[in-house]
């Protein structure tokens, strides 16, 4: 396998950050809007089994740890911080795996995303709800969205890898 010179690495790099900015700027956008758009807890029927609200979540994912008394912010905003630093080197030093440096910068940008909003307003932004007759989906956002659909990925990449290890290409 032939490395990669540095200058190379850096325009990928680059490329991948510029995918998690975007993330970010559709994430923050479209909470701007619901914010601004929508009282607390108001809601927007637009189908039969969803709807736009304006919710605060103080915890991380599905709300774990949201009565953690101000101390998780710091917590979750620490490891969003910490993630994003791990997954820039990942970026960098994985740059022909395009694939896995997709799902790193979507997770990155999500992660990013939520960060700013524990930074800026204590909470993040929630506006997507899915549910059927009684049973709610914990609301969620673009930049949850990000990071699902990298988990995804990240998942999908590795079992592409190991059948790749199992059945190499002559």
């Amino acid at each position: 396998m032939q490395a990669i010179p540095a200058a190379c690495r850096w325009r990928a790099l680059g490329g991948w950050l510029l995918w998690a900015l975007v993330i970010i700027g559709l994430d923050q956008l479209s909470k701007a809007w619901v914010s601004g758009s929508l009282g607390y807890a108001e809601r927007i029927h637009l189908l039969p089994v969803f709807d736009l609200t304006l919710l605060f979540n103080t915890g991380a994912a599905f709300s774990f740890l949201a009565e953690g008394g101000g101390a998780q912010r710091w917590l979750f905003t620490g490891i969003a911080l910490v993630a994003a630093i791990l997954i820039m080197r990942w970026l960098y030093t994985h740059t022909g795996q395009r694939l896995l440096c997709l799902a790193l910068a979507s997770i990155l940008g999500g992660a990013v995303g939520n960060a700013t909003d524990r930074l800026a307003h204590g909470h993040v932004v929630d506006f997507l709800l899915f549910y059927w007759r009684d049973w709610y989906f914990p609301a969620f956002n673009v930049a949850d969205i990000a990071i699902t659909c990298g988990a995804i990925l990240l998942i999908l990449d590795e079992i592409l890898r190991g059948r790749r290890a199992r059945h190499p290409q002559p």
